[in-house]
């Protein structure tokens, strides 16, 4: 299967609270994993105030993970966040590679 690199960010309920939240990751990454991708790297962001309200929370656990996955694995794995009881946020992107110009020769 072909992997490709994405960037998930997701917000977990603060109800889970501190000792469920890992748990929370874990579920995740096992979700990936039976896509037939991985969790390369989880950037844990722990506990910060929403810039809205979501369902009546006003804060969540943050999370932005480096996954790779099949293309056509995204839309289930979306789909299966998007029912979660524990996540109620999350966007998946795949990064741009940047690439800096460099700047012209003078001659002299």
């Amino acid at each position: 299967m072909d992997l490709r690199d994405y960037e998930l960010m997701y917000i977990v309920r603060p109800t889970t609270g501190d000792e469920g939240f890992p748990s929370v990751v874990e579920q995740v990454n096992g979700l990936i994993g039976s896509l037939g991708g991985e969790a390369v790297d989880n950037n844990i962001w722990g506990k910060r105030r929403l810039a809205y309200p979501i369902n009546d929370h006003e804060d969540g656990y943050y999370v932005v993970s480096h996954i790779r996955l099949g293309p056509e694995q995204v839309a289930p794995f979306e789909d299966r966040l998007r029912i979660s009881d524990d996540v109620i946020r999350h966007i998946v992107v795949e990064p741009i590679a940047v690439t800096v110009p460099r700047p012209p020769r003078i001659m002299q």
